[in-house]
């Protein structure tokens, strides 16, 4: 909080204020005016340098606390990791991803959490949410809560899309097993078609032949 301007002015005010009345004092002495003068001279370069001070300390900006220092720090060591995950070829983040391992620590989770969301695909995805689940429920990890919970938004809405994609490949897939499924069937039907074409015809049947009889 800003120191109050008022309050260190008022001892120095009041001290102005007395040297004045001094020297505004009904039948100063001749010997005496000229030190009353100089007394209140003073006090007003006095009161004049204080304000100049509080203006020049009001001005200043409060140092942070160092609650948000540490908590901004590490936020910019996330997002500096997250920026150098985002370009990792998937061999190199199936390595990291084992190389942190199980993930113990708040911190690694999160990084964790930031890998597995690189490598699209749902059930890595389901593992960041989790691994996210359990820094929010940390209460040692309260410099991290903003971050995970902004990334836990950002999951979910990854994992609604990446299940619509799913489910559409699925329709996708039925689609073309029904449609081959159709050709088979027709292709069937061409081969019979061409089996009875391709029969040579058959002869046609010949009459009976008539025995000569003897005449009567």
């Amino acid at each position: 909080m800003l120191p109050s301007t008022d309050f260190s002015l008022r001892p120095l005010a009041a001290l102005a204020t007395a040297a004045l009345l001094a020297a505004c004092g009904s039948g100063p002495a001749p010997d005496h005016a000229a030190d009353a003068a100089a007394a209140a001279q003073a006090a007003r370069a006095a009161a004049a340098a204080a304000a100049e001070a509080a203006r020049a300390s009001a001005s200043q900006p409060a140092p942070l606390p160092e609650a948000v220092v540490f908590t901004s720090g590490m936020t910019l060591r996330m997002l500096a990791y997250a920026e150098r995950v985002r370009v990792m070829p998937p061999a190199d983040l199936t390595q990291e991803a084992a190389r942190l391992g199980d993930a113990a620590s708040p911190e690694a989770q999160v990084q964790l959490s930031l890998v597995l969301s690189q490598l699209r695909q749902l059930p890595e995805l389901i593992r960041a949410q989790e691994l996210l689940a359990r820094v929010l429920g940390n209460a040692e990890a309260q410099p991290l809560h903003p971050l995970a919970r902004l990334l836990a938004s950002r999951y979910a809405e990854q994992r609604r899309l990446e299940e619509q994609l799913d489910k559409q490949n699925q329709q996708l897939r039925d689609v073309q097993r029904r449609l081959d499924q159709t050709n088979e069937r027709l292709e069937a039907l061409k081969a019979i078609e061409r089996s009875l074409t391709s029969r040579p015809p058959a002869a046609p049947a010949s009459a009976p032949s008539v025995r000569n009889r003897p005449a009567p």
